[in-house]
């Protein structure tokens, strides 16, 4: 027999048996650990006769089909007689050498050559009887598990066969969805059968809308249905893997507020009126988005500004007048974006992914209910009611809730739309300050995987809380028009193209090549982008306190307890954030703060250490736009280093520089591709926003060169690792001193640099 044969189990037993080494089926010859046991078999199968196996085999059917208490007799290999007419002696175990070995087989079933010498002294037998025990067991309990495996199969088969009879009686007693007559699945094929049920189902839904447009311009509909029922939104999986929060929830959701909390799911009586808005929402969003004069009116920046009487004279009917005190916000803006529209789609009816694409933007959203979750397998129809609130990175600019319907529609000519517009009508209440005439954006599909984004916002919002730093920005539009979400898309979709890139170049020192732990590094750093957005702006979920008495009125703190969240260490966390002014541009307070060689000028807690990148992720066209990993060589030989994870990201709307301390071992193994959702963050850095007093010049992707900034930096630091321990004075004090100095070193440099 040649080596590395594999033996069959039905002979291996009683071929190895003889020569006194086990019966283990499915070895091959070629283990060294049984070298030993190869000579004998060899040996054994060349003197063997043909009836001489015969009776071998007979034999060891016999012992198959014995009991696992059992075995053969543990002789040693000389006082086996190799003669095959020798007949073989069975030695029948006690019932209390069975108990022991049952009882140990249910906590380990593969004991190891101590376990067995062990047991075999403590029952009297010899180690290679309780091998043997054991292997038999082992294969009884094997053919039990099948023996039963089986029966559940045979058991399924049958129930499937029962249901097939069953659902072909029905296909033959089947009608024509077209003429009513009768119809047999064997007069058509499978596709035609599924087909012929989709167009009926396309039928009713041009029926259903059909219902509501004629309702709309003012014909008599009687009992027309409602959509679907809500089912859960579908993911998209665009290879950064989910992004971070709740399901169905942006970003973190710490509370909620005062409008947010007091809004439930429509009624049954209320979604007519939901549906009959937003098909009017959809056709003035097209229309505000393809029509120029008079309605739109170009501004010497090139911006566009809408004509507020024209367009009351264009769209009388709507959401009703705006209300006393409200001033009106109307923007359009339209850019090339390296993203299909199918995707682009996706991330827009997907609350979780638009809320994250947009973190800058949306510190929290939800969805209410689904009224319909589209046709044919896609968003075409789907309409969902929604709260969301939005907001700027800075504590001085309130942010602004909405309750409002989103509605998604493919049209005609293949491109998509989708559609916001306010219910507030629905649910009048006094703290609404913030509502969405339509608006939203078309998507055109492009060549080679872009996509052609019209964006149009229209608000009308109470806006006197605005700090009178943050005024101009807010009425240039640049703090939450169009301009801001498409750039900040855009932005978006090139870092998630980056995420999936394959062809990195390798020549760079630094380049993480490792897709894996690209991946891994980039969510990690998505999820700290997210962390530090939602704490830093003036959401109605966080209490900001202001410092008094301290020489910096204009810092603001709050605390947070962390528990059992593993992206974040356990215990009381201190934000603490302040806002101002400089007169530099923000190009260059971007390209400062982000520089790891200019880091010492600002950073205290680095103590004066040199800082080195490690590595980094490039995701954008602009070179500000990146992941780096960077570690602080301490001047003092006695303290460690330190390693930070650091984002920084730009467009001409805002620019952001967000870092966290992390672990050495953590980042190691995420950067082999390992789980970025257990290493824990306290993001802290910079927001950086245009002051509103410039003209921008050029569309999306032209940076800032000119005017001022404005600036705010937020600090997360972990006071207390017991989250029920009180917050000391001290504590405040001492961060409060953290934020002042860091101020006053930006400034400083800034200030040389600006002479």
């Amino acid at each position: 027999m040649p080596a590395g044969i594999m033996i069959p189990a039905s002979n291996m037993p009683s071929m190895i048996g003889r020569n006194g080494f086990g019966s283990s089926s499915g070895l091959t010859l070629g283990q060294p650990n049984m070298m030993d046991g190869q000579l004998h078999q060899l040996d054994m199968a060349q003197n063997t006769s043909e009836s001489d196996l015969a009776r071998i085999r007979d034999d060891e059917f016999d012992s198959a089909t014995k009991s696992g208490s059992e075995n053969h007799e543990g002789a040693s290999g000389d006082d086996q007689d190799p003669r095959p007419n020798k007949k073989k002696r069975y030695h029948r175990h006690t019932q209390h050498q069975i108990q022991e070995m049952e009882a140990f087989f249910k906590e380990c079933p593969h004991p190891d050559d101590k376990q067995r010498k062990e047991l075999s002294r403590e029952l009297g037998l010899e180690p290679l009887q309780v091998k043997f025990w054991f292997q038999n067991k082992r294969t009884q309990m094997k053919t039990q598990h099948e023996r039963h495996e089986n029966t559940n199969l045979r058991t399924e088969n049958e129930k499937l066969r029962a249901d097939n009879m069953r659902y072909r009686e029905a296909l033959s007693n089947a009608s024509c969805p077209n003429c009513g007559g009768p119809t047999a699945i064997g007069e058509m094929s499978f596709d035609e059968h599924h087909l012929r049920l989709e167009n009926a189902r396309l039928r009713e839904e041009i029926d259903r809308i059909s219902a509501i447009a004629a309702k709309y311009v003012g014909k008599p509909v009687v009992n027309y249905p409602l959509l679907s029922p809500p089912v859960p939104t579908r993911p998209l999986d665009l290879g950064v893997g989910t992004f971070g929060g709740q399901p169905g929830i942006g970003g973190e959701m710490y509370g909620a507020g005062d409008l947010l909390r007091t809004i439930n799911a429509p009624t049954e009586a209320d979604k007519p009126m939901i549906i009959e808005l937003a098909v009017a929402a959809m056709e003035e969003l097209i229309r505000m988005a393809q029509m120029g004069e008079p309605l739109w009116m170009t501004n010497l920046d090139g911006t566009s500004m809408i004509n507020e009487d024209e367009y009351i004279r264009t769209f009388p009917r709507g959401i009703g007048p705006r209300p006393s005190g409200f001033k009106c916000e109307a923007s359009r803006e339209t850019a090339v974006v390296i993203m299909n529209h199918i995707n682009l789609v996706e991330i827009l009816m997907d609350v979780s992914q638009w809320s994250t694409v947009f973190s800058g933007i949306v510190s929290r959203a939800v969805t209410l209910e689904v009224l319909s979750t589209g046709v044919a397998g896609n968003y075409n129809g789907a309409l969902q009611v929604m709260t969301a609130e939005f907001q700027v990175p800075s504590p001085l600019v309130p942010t602004r809730e909405c309750y409002y319907v989103r509605y998604c529609k493919q049209h005609a000519d293949g491109t998509w739309a989708v559609v916001d517009v306010s219910l507030d009508n629905l649910r009048p209440s006094p703290a609404v300050r913030c509502r969405r005439r339509p608006s939203g954006c078309l998507i055109q599909e492009m060549p080679n995987g872009y996509s052609k984004v019209t964006w149009v916002e229209h608000i009308e919002v109470d806006d006197r809380g605005v700090h009178n730093l943050y005024k101009q920005l807010v009425s240039s539009g640049n703090a939450f028009g169009a301009k801001r979400w498409v750039a900040t898309l855009d932005r978006q979709c090139e870092r998630l193209a980056s995420a999936m890139a394959t062809n990195i170049p390798t020549g760079d020192i630094g380049v993480i090549t490792n897709q894996e732990g690209r991946k891994s590094m980039l969510k990690l750093a998505e999820r700290m982008v997210i962390s530090f957005c939602a704490g830093v702006s003036a959401s109605t979920t966080h209490t900001w306190t202001t410092l008094s008495g301290t020489g910096a009125d204009d810092v603001r703190v709050m605390t947070r307890k962390s528990i059992d969240d593993p992206g974040r260490p356990p215990g009381i966390v201190l934000s603490a954030a302040t806002s101002f002014w400089l007169p530099v541009p923000p190009k260059r307070v971007f390209d400062f703060l982000r520089d790891e060689n200019s880091r010492s000028e600002w950073d205290i807690l680095s103590n004066g250490g040199v800082v080195q990148e490690m590595a980094h992720i490039a995701n954008g066209r602009e070179t500000g736009n990146c992941v780096s990993l960077l570690r602080v060589n301490s001047a003092n030989s006695s303290q460690s280093n330190m390693l930070i994870l650091q984002e920084s990201c730009t467009d001409p709307t805002a620019s952001f520089v967000i870092y966290a301390p992390v672990d050495i071992v953590a980042m190691n193994l995420v950067l082999n591709g390992g789980d970025p959702d257990y290493v824990a963050l306290l993001p802290s850095g910079f927001a950086i926003l245009p002051d509103g007093t410039m003209a921008h010049e050029g569309g999306i992707g032209e940076a800032t060169t000119s005017g001022g900034s404005l600036l705010t930096v937020a600090f997360q630091i972990l006071v207390d690792s017991v989250p029920t321990a009180k917050l000391s004075l001290g504590s405040v004090a001492t961060v409060n001193n953290l934020i002042a100095c860091t101020v006053e070193r930006i400034k400083a440099s800034l200030s040389c640099e600006n002479a």
